[in-house]
């Protein structure tokens, strides 16, 4: 077997600002020797830099959705295309960015205050989403115009 340890790739920024705390981060990869395929894992705390509460997934997006379109108060998120690709479009109210995730190995961590839109699915694509805590009604910012007001005050 083959592996990759991992790690962060790169870190935007060490400033204060939710998106300079945006990570490219790369996961392990094992591949098997005999070409029956490969095996990526990632363990909270160690290749995402918070505890995992709870795991998601987007499938089925029709060609031209857009999925997300808010932000969170509290909450920190992975984001990984495990099968197929798509955009991931950040913004802080103050900088914008757009992080194309196509390899399975490969996620982007988003931490709070950052709003998230999703675009671009590929047909087949699989958005998996690795979050800090549990499901929270009342952490999520659906009013763009709330969340400018809101990061503004940070």
């Amino acid at each position: 077997m083959s592996e990759t340890s991992g790690g962060v790739l790169r870190v935007a920024g060490e400033g204060t600002r939710p998106i300079d705390r945006v990570q490219l981060v790369s996961l392990p990869k094992i591949s098997d020797p005999d070409g029956r395929g490969n095996l990526t894992f990632l363990e909270g705390g160690r290749h995402i830099p918070f505890p995992i509460r709870r795991v998601y997934y987007l499938y089925d997006v029709p060609g031209g959705e857009t999925r997300g379109g808010h932000a969170h108060k509290a909450l920190q998120q992975c984001i990984v295309a495990a099968s197929g690709s798509f955009e991931v479009r950040l913004d802080d109210g103050r900088e914008k960015r757009t992080i194309f995730l196509n390899r399975s190995y490969f996620g982007v961590v988003v931490p709070e205050m950052v709003w998230r839109e999703l675009h671009n699915f590929s047909s087949g694509s699989v958005c998996l989403v690795m979050a800090s805590d549990y499901y929270d009604r009342s952490d999520y910012i659906y009013d763009y115009d709330e969340f400018l007001k809101a990061a503004r005050a940070q």
